[in-house]
């Protein structure tokens, strides 16, 4: 393969996996971070480090981030060291949840400067990102479908799925909504069954034999809450965050979102308890002390 320089903005707990990936995959790879940690963690997994988003941006014509929340979102791309400041950036590829307004805001005022952004969020996961295996939901002009698929197919399947911006946030606020569901009804049956005398891990069995099976319950309730473990990767804060913009998102649109109303309301007591930088299989928790029970395996 011929080395190609990508640039990489944000080397936290998912972009350290996704920039490594495309180390390995013979690119070469210009990093930044505000964490001095995670910027020298990227290092030495072979990328090289960079002084500023912008100087990311002189270096490599196609530059990712992969970022928190929507605020930092608009000024490592917009602000006076951000990367519209490059003097080689062609592309900008957001893998962050910014929700639809933040991305077609950004890609206005990218356009300007001449620089296309394509929004393209993921779901998986740190394991997912560790194993390239992530959903990529892409939207922005379908004539880089060929080259940006080369690259974005390193980290995961990419999915297309539309040209006007933010339409890949939209899809990933959709998701996440299900995502986040699953953790807050997972918890309510997981403790009511326990507190009835149910076994959980024979619950989890029959629930994932069954119709009930999601997300939570093939992954995350038996590989982080039975074994008390508490360790996904992702912060309660984050999921809140993804929570709050497709409800804004819905109210918008004129959509009734009941459901995900309720779920924000569960997501938000488990923040404020259990602290914003809590994992989110720890939501299980609030349910649990209300119930005076605990989830986990009887084998423990």
């Amino acid at each position: 393969m011929v080395e190609r320089v990508v640039g990489f903005i944000g080397v936290g707990r998912m972009g350290s996996h996704m920039s490594r990936r495309l180390v390995a995959a013979d690119h070469k790879v210009v990093v930044f971070d505000a964490d001095p940690r995670a910027l020298q963690r990227a290092t030495a997994a072979g990328a090289s480090a960079a002084h500023s988003p912008a100087d990311v941006a002189s270096q490599a014509e196609i530059v990712m981030a992969s970022l928190p929340t929507p605020d930092i979102v608009s000024t490592v791309a917009l602000s006076s060291n951000g990367v519209a400041m490059g003097t080689k950036i062609k592309t900008f590829i957001d893998l962050s949840t910014t929700g639809p307004r933040v991305a077609s805001e950004v890609a206005k005022s990218l356009a300007a400067k001449g620089i296309v952004a394509v929004d393209a969020p993921v779901s998986g996961g740190p394991s997912g990102a560790e194993k390239g295996t992530l959903a990529v939901m892409v939207s922005g002009p379908k004539s880089l479908s060929g080259e940006l698929t080369s690259i974005l197919g390193v980290i995961g399947k990419v999915f297309w799925v539309g040209e006007r911006p933010g339409l890949g946030q939209t899809m990933k606020l959709c998701n996440n909504l299900l995502s986040a569901a699953a953790i807050a009804i997972t918890s309510e049956a997981l403790v009511m069954g326990t507190k009835a005398g149910l076994d959980p891990a024979v619950m989890l069995d029959v629930i994932n034999a069954g119709s009930g099976r999601n997300t939570a319950t093939a992954d995350k309730f038996p590989r982080c809450v039975l074994p008390r473990k508490f360790d996904f990767g992702f912060a309660t804060d984050l999921l809140y965050k993804d929570v709050r913009l497709c409800l804004e998102e819905g109210e918008r649109l004129g959509v009734p979102m009941m459901v995900g109303n309720a779920v924000r309301q569960l997501i938000g007591i488990a923040k404020t308890l259990n602290g914003p930088d809590s994992d989110i299989t720890e939501i299980v928790q609030t349910v649990e002390q209300w119930a005076g029970v605990e989830v986990k395996s009887n084998e423990r």
